[in-house]
């Protein structure tokens, strides 16, 4: 009896034997008599007119590889991914929805965008890497995305894209549309994390999006037996409780009637599916991997199944082509292509351009200067200044949606959306499953379809399951191909509660490094609302950290009207001629307390409240009044932000230095539980004992 594995490999090298249908594989005996095609196709009522264009629909993509390999080969263009001998899914995927519904392909899914109609001199001009491309040079091959053609393309980790399509799902689902998403993986992309949590995700919210694997035989050289344990991938939707199917990916029939029967079953009833598609990977991972470490046996089993010379001989057979009309086609493809490579050959070289560079990582935006309609104000505690914000956020912005874990009626750990349920309903204010990756990634798929989202980290700390979806995708999609991400992530960050290693960082180093994110972190009740409704309001991502240490233990009185606070703007605390304190956050509370304890030291306490964009104006400003200067955070020393402060500083006020920058930060250790330790990590002794140093200095 055959092991899973032996039942694996000989599905791939007998896939003649074999039939794909509706949740079953029947196995068939060989003739001895070969038919015209080893595909077995069923006509039955498809017209002539969809058949012939079903055909086209796979050779023009087919001819466009050939001719982007001879120009890879004669280096006019830097890498291809081929999807030779696969094109039948993303054809039949492609014609089997509707234009306005979105899909997000993948390396091998070129069929996808010359069947949107994408002018295929856009398609050159960006693997040339020329402005007019997509990504205006910014990134290469199928890495990009268009709402014109509804397409989204993949980022190189594969996975975060399923979770994408399942926030594009979810618009339609709020909108009530009646449309659906269909995102692409393959059998090696369904080991990630991301795959299991989207389709977790959709599964729970019942979200309109078919997730379609791609089962190529190979992850790059591993094969499928070491890329998972069951004997077929379609077979995993039963552990989410989700309709699946298994197909053959190489008969364009099969493809196409199962895309568009359950597209339509879903549209009237919303829910996920699950579909694999056998196939076979003809050429390289890419084209300088080679393909020498698969068995010749198998290479020359699957390319007697090649999707499209067998559907020709199929048409041919049923008198729907004549060999005039397959010349004929062929012969005004390549007219096309070369007709439309002239035009990306004369398009001019991109152009080095610094400043346009650094403007467009964010979507432009003039922020709203929103103050308050009326001189009421009430004593709001920094937990209670976040609530308000977020709720009159939420009653500004009816696309608005909250995404967290227990949020809804539990309210969130810190209760801070307490009774938003009653208020604004389930729709908008959504309990999640432990998948920070997939939440971060459904914001993206919201903000594709127009909405904004804030997405709650029960804990900073707990961002790291979702530092993909924030650092690759969030960060850069502007920047690579002009999408923002309206995505707000709060984060609950800090020491001084007694938390220990896992609910105490202050990780918003993490996120500075990573250009095309703001990251502002308030001090007090006031800058918490204003700054919060600014970030809101704003169609960039914005990471917003507030201290847990503050929530219940500051109050003050602030406007009970909407207002905003302009992020990228620092404020003066307190004035003073002798030295500069530069920080944010719990520090700000630190030196307010050091400097209450030394009235003789007079100082400008600078709040930074916005880290990205900074205020390097008011740094410098108060510097050079100065001359002596103290970085002060809560992070740890050795890679936190007061080093790149302290880096400007000593480049833009040397000559007005009169004593060293001074760094205060915590030790380079991670957050110890026992109030002692934790003391002695946090830098408030050390700030203290640095002040009066710098002071006599």
């Amino acid at each position: 009896m055959y092991t899973f594995h032996e039942q694996k490999q000989n599905y791939f090298n007998n896939y003649d034997k074999i039939t794909c249908l509706t949740h079953k594989i029947i196995m068939a005996q060989k003739t001895l008599t070969r038919p015209a095609s080893y595909i077995p196709f069923q006509k039955k009522r498809h017209s002539k007119r969809l058949l012939i264009e079903l055909y086209k629909s796979m050779l023009l993509p087919r001819m466009i590889e050939e001719k982007m390999l001879s120009l890879l080969r004669q280096g006019k263009i830097s890498k291809w991914f081929a999807g030779i001998g696969q094109e039948a899914i993303a054809a039949g995927v492609t014609k089997a929805l509707k234009s306005n519904e979105y899909i997000l392909p993948m390396h091998r899914n070129l069929g996808v965008f010359v069947n949107r109609d994408i002018p295929l001199h856009r398609l050159f001009l960006q693997w040339q890497g020329k402005e007019a491309g997509f990504t205006q040079g910014r990134d290469r091959s199928f890495h990009f995305g268009t709402n014109e053609y509804n397409i989204v393309g993949m980022i190189s980790h594969l996975g975060p894209q399923l979770a994408v399509g399942s926030g594009i799902a979810l618009a339609n689902l709020l909108d009530k549309k009646g449309e659906v998403a269909l995102a692409f993986t393959g059998d090696g992309g369904t080991s990630e994390g991301d795959f299991h949590e989207a389709l977790n995700v959709a599964s729970v919210w019942n979200l309109p999006v078919i997730f379609l694997i791609e089962n190529n035989g190979y992850g790059l050289s591993t094969p499928v037996n070491e890329q998972y344990n069951c004997d077929f991938l379609y077979e995993r939707g039963k552990g989410y409780g989700m309709e699946s199917h298994h197909i053959d990916g190489n008969n364009i029939l099969e493809v196409y009637e199962t895309i568009k029967n359950v597209a339509q079953s879903m549209r009237k009833r919303p829910r996920p599916v699950l579909i694999e598609a056998l196939t076979f990977r003809m050429r390289g991972h890419e084209e300088a991997s080679g393909t020498k470490y698969v068995p010749k046996k198998l290479m020359d089993t699957w390319a007697k199944k090649d999707p499209i010379e067998n559907f020709e001989k199929f048409l041919l057979s049923e008198n729907i082509l004549t060999e005039t009309d397959i010349a004929e086609t062929r012969t005004s493809n390549k007219a096309l292509i070369e007709a439309e490579l002239k035009i990306a050959y004369n398009t001019p070289e991109i152009a080095e351009a610094t400043e346009k560079e650094k403007v467009e990582i964010y979507t432009a935006y003039t922020p709203e200067v929103m103050t308050p309609q009326s001189n009421k104000v009430s004593e709001k505690r920094f937990v209670d200044a976040i609530a308000d914000g977020l709720r009159q956020s939420m009653q500004k912005h009816d696309n608005l949606v909250l995404m967290g874990q227990d949020i809804a009626e539990y309210g969130g750990v810190f209760k801070i959306t307490q009774g938003f349920t009653d208020e604004f309903g389930k729709d908008r204010v959504r309990n999640t499953p432990l998948c920070e990756s997939a939440i971060l990634g459904i914001g993206l798929g919201l903000s594709i379809k127009g909405y904004k989202s804030m997405i709650e980290m029960q804990f900073a700390d707990f961002v790291t399951c979702g530092f993909n979806q924030i650092i690759n995708n969030l960060s850069k999609v502007h920047y690579r191909w002009g999408q923002n991400a309206d995505v707000v992530v709060r984060m609950p960050t800090g020491a001084g509660v007694g938390a220990g290693p896992f609910h105490s960082q202050s990780n918003e180093a993490w996120f500075y490094h990573s250009p095309g994110l703001k990251i502002v972190y308030p001090s007090n009740p006031y800058d918490a609302k204003g700054l919060l409704m600014a970030a809101i309001n704003d169609p960039n991502p914005v990471m917003y950290f507030e201290h847990k240490a503050l929530y219940r233990r500051l109050s003050a009185e602030i406007p009970d009207d909407a207002y905003t606070v302009e992020i990228g703007k620092a404020k003066l605390v307190q004035s003073g001629e002798d030295l500069s304190i530069i920080t944010y956050g719990l520090g700000v509370h630190w030196a307010i307390e050091a400097l209450a304890e030394n009235p003789h030291i007079q100082a400008d306490l600078l709040d930074l409240r916005s880290l990205v964009p900074m205020d390097t104006e008011a740094i410098i400003k108060s510097v050079k009044k100065t001359g002596k200067v103290i970085v002060l955070h809560e992070d740890s020393m050795a890679g936190g932000i007061g080093g790149d402060i302290a880096g400007m500083i000593g480049q833009t006020c040397f000559e007005y230095l009169d004593g060293p920058i001074t760094r205060v930060a915590a030790l380079n250790t991670p957050v110890p539980f026992a109030k002692a330790l934790e003391n002695n990590y946090l830098p408030v002794q050390r700030f203290k004992d640095a002040l009066i140093d710098l002071y006599n200095y």
